[in-house]
């Protein structure tokens, strides 16, 4: 379910921008972050930085739309948003708070948050959503700019960028317990 509501807004702005403006893509799209983040707070879990970093480039973008230019394109509408979320994300990073570390403190043990590849694991996952976002990126930049490229180059391109983020989000954890294993149950200090 978590995967679920992370990518619950990028999915209906994706979705909403096919058929609606993107003035009102970009708003479902902040309303639902917002729904997000409430639902976080209902269950006491922690606010995190995808969700604010989300609501504040959808919205930047929509203030945009709506008092400076109107007259971008979807594509760079969507260009926009993968940039503001490639920046997010790497964001994240460098202030040492990789954003998917806030999802796995709240799904996994004490003991193994503490383990010293924990870390290092969610820099890892954090960089291959970094990744995708940027082939998301990049294939958004090549339909505005090489007109022969079919629309929905972008959409197979930004489907396979974030199902192989997906993909590597669930299978690299489990890689590395079945590497390194669980810790014993005394093995870390209990402070």
């Amino acid at each position: 379910m978590t995967i679920f509501l992370i990518l619950a807004p990028y999915g209906a702005f994706a979705t909403l921008m096919l058929v609606a403006s993107a003035n009102l893509s970009l708003l479902c799209a902040a309303l639902i972050c917002l729904a997000v983040i409430a639902f976080d707070i209902a269950r006491g879990r922690s606010i995190k930085i995808l969700g604010v970093g989300s609501v504040i480039v959808f919205t930047a973008v929509g203030c945009y739309l709506s008092f400076i230019d109107a007259t971008p394109s979807s594509i760079a509408v969507k260009i926009a948003v993968d940039a503001g979320m490639l920046l997010v994300t790497l964001f994240s990073i460098l202030i040492g708070h990789p954003f998917t570390r806030q999802y796995a403190l709240e799904q996994v043990a004490a003991e193994i948050a503490k383990l010293p590849g924990f870390t290092h694991a969610n820099y890892l996952i954090t960089g291959a959503w970094a990744a995708a976002t940027l082939l998301m990126l990049i294939g958004n930049i090549a339909v505005l700019y090489v007109p022969a490229l079919p629309l929905w180059t972008g959409l197979l391109i930004a489907f396979a960028a974030r199902n192989a983020a997906v993909c590597f989000t669930r299978w690299y954890p489990q890689y590395r317990a079945a590497k390194y294993g669980a810790p014993p149950a005394r093995a870390l200090p209990s402070h």
